[in-house]
């Protein structure tokens, strides 16, 4: 049996815009030249010529956070509590709490490109792209959406690039059983230098942020800055996206690959 892995994530790199200059991560390489000193005070008395070739260990210092690269979002950084819509309004589980079998299911992708840059997806347009789709949502399917971002990235306007989903659409996701989803854009919800201006115009501050804030209603996790979704049929795929292991964190990175295999597909007995 034959399987297809589709590469989902951004780097984490210097010197690519991949988010706003204030929360930009920072790598500091070192080479086996320049390790030489952190390696002698292990060993009294080793010299730099005592090492084959001369040469010490690579390693990278970095600066992040949890939500810079690829990663998942845990219902935590959304809001203090969640699942209030379901009956029982509780304590939102955080990054090392999600539970995995929600970070390894079938996937489903939403083709999202045609919506200009800061416009926000509804309930029926998620509806209607599954119907153009031909796809009726099962619980835990992985919903992933794909917007103009994921075309931008990189670019001076990855941040403000692409639409993004709304408290309707996500709920929508959510009442059927959904419970992780994804974006190739900087943020689940519309950039916010659009939202900006609708605050503005409005006062309303239900707007600001409510694609996330539905984790209030019923608890959820999704992936921001995927890539490559452009390369993924709507459906037929598995995705798998488990978050690093941080304790009591909001978000966690993730390697986030698509994989194409019969086997994995298959009807469960």
């Amino acid at each position: 049996m034959t399987r297809t892995f589709v590469d989902l994530s951004i780097y984490l790199e210097n010197d690519v815009i991949s988010d706003p200059p204030v929360f930009a991560p920072k790598i500091e390489y070192f080479d086996h030249e320049s390790t030489v000193e952190q390696i002698t005070p292990f060993f009294p008395g080793l010299q730099k010529h005592d090492l084959p070739d001369g040469e010490a260990w690579a390693i990278e210092k970095i600066q992040l956070t949890t939500h810079n690269g690829t990663h998942l979002d845990a219902p935590y950084h959304f809001h203090s509590t969640m699942d209030q819509a379901l009956g029982e309004r509780k304590p939102a589980i955080k990054i090392d709490e999600v539970p995995l079998e929600w970070c390894f299911q079938p996937g489903v992708k939403l083709d999202f490109r045609h919506f200009a840059d800061g416009y926000v997806v509804t309930a029926a347009d998620v509806e209607a792209e599954l119907a153009r789709i031909g796809h009726v949502l099962a619980p835990l399917e992985i919903v992933v959406v794909n917007t103009r971002a994921g075309s931008r990235y990189g670019e001076s306007d990855y941040v403000s690039s692409g639409c993004g989903m709304g408290y309707e659409a996500t709920m929508y996701l959510l009442e059927r059983g959904v419970r992780l989803t994804g974006t190739d854009g900087w943020s689940w919800d519309a950039p916010f230098v659009h939202t900006a201006d609708k605050y503005a115009d409005t006062r309303d501050a239900s707007l600001i942020w409510e694609g996330h804030k539905a984790g209030r209603d019923i608890g959820y996790c999704h992936i921001e800055k995927l890539h490559n979704l452009e390369a993924l049929p709507p459906t037929g795929f598995i995705i798998s996206c488990f978050p690093h292991k941080i304790r009591g964190a909001s978000a966690g990175w993730t390697r986030a690959v698509a994989i194409f295999d019969d086997a994995l597909l298959a009807p469960r007995a």
